[in-house]
């Protein structure tokens, strides 16, 4: 009867631990394992990544990590899939509200994203797309 205890909560804990790795999806995994470094960042059509630029804060080094921390550019914050992880919310006391993207493209050697960000200034939406290369 020990035995088959034993056994039983030998084989649960390998279940448990086998059930957490494949937790970690293949975009999950493309999206955490490099640093990304920024390699376009256009408003509008027209490089914004640049001294001035409406998106100058985010050239540079993006690290999304596992724990769903990150740092994008000069800011600092979280980070989370959505909507069947075809997006990336990203949240940092800096900007004044969440950030949502939509991921045009994630593999081993390209993330590229866009979305649509009101300037809080004027009232009129900017259309992003950002690129990324593995550092």
């Amino acid at each position: 009867m020990k035995n088959l205890a034993l056994l039983l909560f030998i084989s649960l804990s390998v279940a448990i631990i086998s059930c957490n790795k494949d937790s970690e999806s293949e975009r999950f995994k493309l999206l955490t394992d490099p640093v990304w470094k920024s390699d376009s960042l256009l408003a509008n059509g027209v490089n914004a990544g640049g001294p001035g630029g409406v998106l100058e804060k985010f050239n540079g080094r993006v690290k999304f990590n596992k724990d769903g921390t990150g740092t994008f550019g000069v800011y600092e914050g979280t980070w989370r899939f959505a909507y069947k992880e075809t997006q990336i919310v990203i949240e940092t006391d800096s900007l004044p509200i969440p950030l949502t993207t939509k991921i045009a493209e994630l593999n081993a050697a390209s993330l590229k994203i866009t979305t649509s960000y009101p300037n809080l200034t004027t009232g009129i939406t900017i259309n992003i797309r950002m690129t990324f290369k593995p550092e």
